[in-house]
């Protein structure tokens, strides 16, 4: 099994405190009235200190500071783990460092100090350009205030993206096409371009069982995702991902670690992380890591062992197969079958059923040329079910 050491390291930071919880979101974020910054600060110089320790001084080709809301982080501290990650590993010349902000006064009046931090890339929860729509997302800013924040990112750092949700409650094909390209002309060389979900343990999750939230049928879903493609190719950006456009050669390279399922390491309170390490028996194997999620839970186990790890299992055939498949077939670029092989063990066709691999490079949802297997654009759009059949 390939050890993609000479790919680089993606390293992912949590913090995982937010100034409100979000009506459709599920990540492991948690308000509290007080934020503990000392304390916090120190268990991520600690877990990373831990990581390092173990992986050695692998080369560095990424941070992401996400959350949660990395953006309430003191600048400090942001400063002090850039530090600490640069000196623990072999930084790439090109080392990209994003973290994610929100549009409010609080968050962007610290741009300039993160930028001074060492932060290159931002990526801006927006979300909308529409108040309606904001207060129905349960978001804390107005589109005034988003459309300051993406000023602000633009003339503070080299690389910027934001975030935008769409196929919401009552939205017309006409009426994203108007947002969009509003949007658009804001944007520099990247936007994340999100339908709404509704996700299991959300407060959306409960207005939905009870009719009071009512979404997209798959139809106008449909509708919203080609336009979307559309409208952003019009811009200059094409849809290197199902949900993630850029201009060649801005997109987020964090990012796609995940996708192209490299290694990557997750520090804080709920951080996953894939790693290749050394096993018992002495060769390598793809480890899944995964801290504990409740933040205070996690400090302390961080302060007693040096980590909050909840979970560590060497991946065995034929997860690791299985897992590149999910995140890969989300690219435009798809999953080249050499590197499939040397990363996961498996050949690439033996992880696919063959009768529904046949039917759906017939109906155009698939492509496999020159060893590579990729979603075409309709196959992007019903890649969910896809994937349930194909993927052994």
């Amino acid at each position: 099994m390939q050890q993609p050491r000479a790919e680089g390291l993606a390293l992912y930071i949590h913090w995982p405190f937010c100034l409100k919880k979000c009506p459709y979101c599920d990540f492991n974020s948690h308000v509290r009235d007080v934020l503990p910054q000392q304390r916090f600060a120190r268990a991520l110089r600690a877990e990373l200190a831990f990581e390092a320790a173990r992986l050695g001084r692998r080369r560095l080709a990424s941070i992401f500071f996400g959350g949660g809301t990395p953006s309430l982080m003191a600048p400090e501290t942001v400063a002090a783990l850039i530090g600490d990650a640069t000196r623990l590993f072999e930084p790439l010349d090109d080392l990209e460092i994003t973290l994610e902000a929100n549009p409010t006064s609080i968050e962007i009046g610290r741009l300039r100090a993160f930028r001074q931090a060492g932060v290159n890339r931002v990526s801006v929860g927006v979300q909308s350009l529409e108040d309606e729509a904001l207060a129905m997302l349960g978001r804390e800013h107005s589109g005034a205030q988003a459309i300051r924040a993406l000023e602000a990112a633009r003339q503070t750092f080299p690389r910027f993206s934001f975030d935008l949700i769409y196929a919401r409650p009552g939205q017309s094909v006409a009426s994203w096409r108007d947002e969009l390209d509003r949007a658009l002309a804001l944007a520099a060389d990247h936007l994340s371009l999100y339908q709404l979900t509704i996700e299991p343990g959300t407060q959306f999750e409960a207005l939905h069982r009870q009719g009071r939230i009512v979404l997209p049928d798959d139809r106008l879903g449909a509708a919203l995702y080609r336009e979307t493609g559309a409208v952003a190719a019009g811009h200059g950006l094409r849809d290197y991902e199902v949900s993630n456009y850029a201009r060649p050669g801005s997109e987020s390279r964090h990012n796609l670690a995940y996708w192209r399922y490299a290694d990557y390491a997750g520090i804080g309170p709920g951080a996953h992380g894939r790693l290749t390490l050394a096993t018992a028996e002495g060769g390598d194997a793809i480890t899944a890591t995964r801290r504990h999620r409740v933040p205070e839970i996690w400090a302390d186990r961080v302060e007693r062992a040096g980590h909050g790890t909840t979970e560590e299992t060497a991946l065995s055939a034929p997860e690791p197969a299985r897992e590149m498949l999910l995140m890969g077939l989300r690219l435009s670029e798809g999953i080249e079958s050499t590197r499939f092989l040397a990363r996961t063990g498996t050949a690439l066709r033996d992880a696919l059923e063959p009768d529904i691999l046949e039917a759906a490079i017939e109906a155009g949802y698939l492509v496999w040329h020159g060893g590579c297997l990729r979603a075409t654009g309709e196959g992007r759009l019903r890649l969910e079910a896809l994937l349930g059949a194909l993927v052994k």
